[in-house]
């Protein structure tokens, strides 16, 4: 009798423990569980820890609460513009409804999946390539609301789409690229064109200010054989009044026929054909050209060192050593 006893016990502590070992189940911390009795929803969402289950009546389903990061696989589509692209994404999506994730939808991450390639050609289409490139953010809340608002419905909370990248044709590459440096370059013509402008005015001015001085205009002339002379090279810059040159250019030229008048003998015709000599020439100058003369010779005897003469008689010695 004690024997048919402890036998009963041990099998009964055997069922026991495999009623046990079949019932008792662990939901994790991120997960939730939802249990199925006989195919019917328990309203009770099993949380995280140990919990028990009736073996063979029901089945529990575990669902993952963490966020998902799931890639959007790369979508060709043309533009508002009519621009081949190619543009893919990712999506941050987690379950906020263990029961709807599981009774509402098949399976949520692919039907979240298939829900964003389609948003995704659909956002390519009503967009431009300006805004796909430049305008991401405003396309990315775009893309999420369209996104979220099925999944509502699933129990499945969209958190953020991010657009990746956009990739283009190699000529919209090539095209884009000289637009760019079209644009660089009209730039950069408008600056040097607004920096010769205001060189040209402060030109101007300093002109001014030299003109009702005659004398600085010879002072910044010999600044210029200065500053030449300091680099140690070979040229000697040998400053010329502009105003001299412009009146023997105007001597050189031959006077109008009317003014002209015929020798009446040969000491006459002589005299007339004779040269003006350099006095004359320098006495018809306006007064400033005259100062501006002087004050170049003054600085030139300055500046060039005294002429000695040779004293070898092949080249040009005195009278009397040659006699």
């Amino acid at each position: 009798m004690v024997e048919e006893l402890v036998a009963a016990g041990v099998t009964l502590a055997s069922a026991g423990a495999v009623y046990a070992m079949a019932a008792a189940r662990v939901v994790k911390q991120y997960e939730r569980g939802v249990v199925l009795r006989l195919g019917k929803l328990r309203s009770e969402v099993r949380g995280p820890g140990f919990t028990m289950i009736v073996p063979f009546v029901d089945r529990l389903q575990k669902v993952n609460m963490q966020i998902v990061t799931m890639p959007v696989p790369a979508q060709d589509g043309i533009t508002r513009d009519n621009v081949t692209v190619r543009v893919d994404a990712v999506i941050y999506f987690k379950v906020v409804d263990a029961a709807d994730a599981v009774v509402r939808v098949e399976d949520y991450r692919f039907a979240v999946s298939q829900m964003a390639q389609t948003s995704l050609r659909s956002i390519i289409g009503k967009s431009d390539l300006d805004d796909l490139l430049s305008n991401r953010e405003k396309l990315n809340q775009g893309l999420e609301l369209m996104i979220d608002s099925p999944a509502v419905g699933w129990g499945v909370q969209i958190d953020r789409v991010e657009i990746k990248d956009v990739s283009l044709p190699e000529t919209m590459k090539r095209s884009m690229a000289r637009q760019a440096e079209a644009d660089r370059e009209r730039r950069a013509r408008v600056i040097n064109a607004d920096a010769e402008l205001q060189a040209s005015k402060k030109l101007a001015e300093a002109a001014g200010v030299m003109s009702e001085q005659p004398a600085a205009l010879q002072l910044r002339l010999l600044q210029t054989v200065v500053a030449v002379a300091a680099e140690k090279n070979s040229t000697l810059v040998l400053p010329f009044p502009v105003e001299l040159l412009r009146f023997l250019e105007r001597a050189q030229q031959p006077a109008p026929q009317g003014q002209q008048s015929l020798p009446e003998s040969g000491h006459s015709s002589d005299r007339s054909q004779s040269p003006t000599s350099p006095a004359a020439l320098v006495q018809e100058l306006p007064p400033e050209a005259q100062q501006l003369l002087a004050q170049w010779q003054q600085s030139m005897q300055e500046q060039l060192p005294p002429v000695e003469a040779p004293l070898d008689p092949d080249f040009g010695g005195s009278k009397s050593g040659q006699d």
